[in-house]
């Protein structure tokens, strides 16, 4: 068996960035948790990262949420509020 070599996120850059401004948030706001949620998906299961999916870990603590009601909490917003405001450059975060 190969050994699996790590990847490099295409979007690290601006994740890293997200992520340290959260691991500082000490109050989530909506946004907060949108970003925690969708960064949590999209590193789950990447080989790499390592240091975005353990810093995704440590605020899920810190804010004392689980995954499955960081989760609930989210769809909870979306239903209710547009959170994300959209870019108009073309782009699509969901790399």
């Amino acid at each position: 068996m190969a050994d699996l070599k790590d990847q490099r996120h295409p979007q690290y850059m601006g994740d890293r960035q997200i992520v340290t401004d959260l691991l500082g948030t000490t109050q989530p706001s909506d946004r907060n948790l949108a970003d925690l949620a969708r960064l949590c998906i999209r590193y789950r299961g990447f080989q790499g990262a390592r240091d975005i999916q353990a810093d995704l870990l440590k605020v899920l603590a810190q804010w004392h949420l689980t995954e499955e009601q960081l989760y609930a909490k989210t769809r909870e917003i979306h239903t209710t509020a547009k959170v994300f405001a959209t870019h108009n450059d073309g782009r699509d975060d969901w790399a």
